[in-house]
């Protein structure tokens, strides 16, 4: 499969967000043959930063098989080094077009981050902490779900500003970075929330 633009790579999300939704998934590209046309070269035609909960599944989520999605997953969707690497890969190395990040309803992640802001917890959570506390500020809310949004707006943003290679390829109008939201009941995404 070519490399889609942006505007053709999103509009292939939301069309399977839509077969998920509506309980169609189509299941193709889950295959042996589809298995052997990857084992030299992978083509994702969008990278998803998504959160590492159990319950959000991109490749479900967007009805897509083996090889269409580079998949990024880590509790609260955040930007750090070893996340805007691998974004930065798959733009740099595999031509991929279109970076969403998604943040999803009920985020545990967003919701410890919540409740041990003044904490000295443990290095590893207060590392994650760091990075979803700037949208717990912006939010101006104590609303779970307007922090999640806030979350994966400041985190698309930063995508963008700490990373020299994603913001040339923005910047040229080469890769779109798209924040969204996911609903756990309906499966429905909000795009560009």
């Amino acid at each position: 499969m070519d490399n889609l633009n942006w505007e053709k790579a999103l509009e292939r999300l939301k069309n399977g967000n839509l077969h998920f939704i509506e309980d169609k998934l189509d299941g193709k590209l889950q295959n042996s043959s589809r298995r052997e046309e990857l084992v030299s070269e992978q083509k994702p035609y969008a990278i998803i930063l998504s959160c590492a909960d159990s319950r959000v599944v991109p490749e479900f989520t967007f009805d897509t098989g083996l090889g269409e999605l580079f998949v990024i997953r880590v509790a609260g969707n955040v930007a750090n080094t070893s996340t805007l690497a691998s974004i930065e890969f798959a733009v740099a190395h595999l031509d991929v077009k279109l970076i969403l990040v998604l943040g999803h309803e009920n985020c545990g992640a967003i919701t410890a981050a919540v409740q041990n802001q003044n904490s000295t917890a443990d290095k590893n959570f207060a590392h994650l902490f760091r990075y979803i506390t700037p949208a717990i500020r912006l939010a101006k809310s104590d609303d779970i779900n307007i922090i999640v949004k806030s979350n994966a707006k400041l985190t698309a943003e930063n995508v963008y500003k700490n990373s020299s290679i994603i913001k040339k390829a923005v910047d040229e109008a080469r890769v779109k970075i798209v924040p969204a939201y996911y609903h756990l009941e309906s499966g429905k995404v909000d795009f560009e929330i």
